[in-house]
């Protein structure tokens, strides 16, 4: 049996017992060494990237005037382009399950992720634009913040417990609506080659809010099929940092699995049905989890064996 790969300690500071946290850290990406793009390549990319946000920025507002069926289509172009601009290949497994659950306009659904990267909404959003649920603190970045306000997107205060059920409350209005809202199903990034636990809350709002969950499933790799964990946006990382380490990788693929979904009304149980999701998502990555009340424990892949090690973390398992 290979040996379990070390959990490293995260930096990050822990406002309240239930806030997510994560052991991914800088150690989980400087202890690689990916292929390299040249500086002119590099140099070429993040023009490029920062055309399409200054085309995404003179878009948003005009969003509202376009014709209905028009604007998921500039939405798709604009993170697919940002996508090339990265030189990011994206492989889909799935893709008509994540079209059709969005083809139903008065049915909500909320797709939810393992969550690695500021890449991850990028990808999702260049096969299916969609709402999100995301940290209130992407409301003040530069451009960004305003474009991310008026995608409709749902902001939670992941510091205060007591802002919790009205973000939940919100959240499932918005399900009632028919929307499709994406969520990250550990509430904070982990490294790719490990995941958490999936928080429980925003399940709650499906329930509530009588919507279906579409697990999908991301991993990151090189053209050469090895697993990276380079595009990981973890620990007290800046964007700007993680921006260039992947403005820098060359032969980036990024594989996304769009598993069955999970039908409204499947359980009542917030905690089963966040535990169905993870399952769904680790089995589409090739890992295992047992289900039910356990200790809450990071789970860490081996690529030798493609199987999943849990490591105990010394945390209890949280209802929030």
């Amino acid at each position: 049996m290979p040996k379990e790969r070390p959990v490293p300690t995260s930096s990050l500071p822990q406002a309240h017992p239930w806030m997510p946290t994560s052991p991914c850290g800088p150690d989980c990406v400087e202890a690689e060494t990916p292929p390299s793009a040249g500086r002119l390549r590099v140099i070429l990319r993040l023009a490029s990237a920062l055309l399409v946000l200054l085309l995404a920025g003179i878009a948003g507002p005009l969003l509202f005037l376009m014709p209905r069926r028009v604007r998921p289509v500039v939405v798709r172009t604009l993170f697919g382009a940002m996508l090339r601009a990265f030189g990011a290949r994206l492989v889909v497994h799935g893709r008509s399950r994540l079209v059709r659950a969005a083809a139903e306009p008065q049915r909500g659904v909320m797709t939810v992720n393992n969550h690695i990267s500021w890449l991850d909404i990028v990808a999702l959003n260049s096969v299916q634009p969609m709402r999100a649920l995301a940290k209130s603190e992407l409301r003040s970045w530069p451009v960004l913040g305003g474009l991310i306000r008026r995608a409709g997107t749902v902001f939670v205060n992941r510091e205060s417990l007591r802002s919790l059920p009205g973000t939940v409350a919100e959240l499932a209005e918005a399900f009632r609506g028919g929307a499709m809202v994406n969520v990250a199903g550990e509430g904070t990034t982990w490294c790719g080659k490990a995941s958490g636990r999936y928080v429980p809350a925003p399940f709650q709002a499906a329930i509530d809010g009588g919507a279906a969950v579409l697990p999908v499933a991301l991993r990151y790799r090189l053209t050469t099929g090895e697993q990276t964990t380079a595009p990981a946006f973890v620990g007290t990382e800046s964007l700007v940092a993680s921006l260039m380490r992947v403005a820098r990788l060359r032969g980036l693929v990024i594989e996304m699995f769009v598993c069955q979904e999970i039908p409204a009304g499947r359980t009542a149980d917030r905690r089963e049905l966040a535990d169905l999701t993870e399952s769904a998502v680790l089995s589409a990555l090739g890992m295992t989890a047992a289900l039910g009340s356990r200790p809450w424990q990071p789970r860490i892949l081996q690529p030798e064996a493609e199987r999943i090690h849990r490591v105990s973390a010394g945390r209890s398992d949280s209802a929030a």
